[in-house]
């Protein structure tokens, strides 16, 4: 299976569970990788028949942006089901990270992946 992938989108939004962690923003490292078939997209090349990377970076910007999760799991899962509305993707890998939450870690985070049959 083809893949189409986003790779290290960098976004501001709230997520944490303790107080300081929910004052202001932080960063919110967001890896995609969706599976797609582009032999269609190739043929055509037409944009209509290919995952537009940039439409579904700007999605999941600005879900991140306003959601004020409390654990990256949830933010991953929303993620995962923006990424599952999108015509052609069958499965995605969501890796969702907090760079510099834990000393001495350069990032914390959870990846997960999911189908539509999931």
């Amino acid at each position: 299976m083809d893949k189409t992938f986003i790779t290290d989108l960098l976004v501001r939004g709230i997520i944490g569970t303790e107080e300081s962690e929910r004052e202001k923003p932080q960063d919110i490292l967001i890896n995609i990788t969706a599976y797609t078939d582009t032999r269609r997209a190739a043929k055509t090349d037409d944009i209509a028949d290919c995952v537009n990377y940039r439409t579904l970076a700007k999605k999941v910007q600005a879900h991140a942006e306003s959601a004020s999760r409390f654990t990256v799991e949830a933010l991953a899962n929303d993620v995962v089901k923006l990424c599952l509305e999108e015509k052609g993707v069958q499965k995605v890998n969501v890796r969702v990270e907090k760079p510099g939450a834990v000393r001495f870690s350069r990032s914390v985070g959870v990846e997960i992946e999911r189908s539509h049959d999931e």
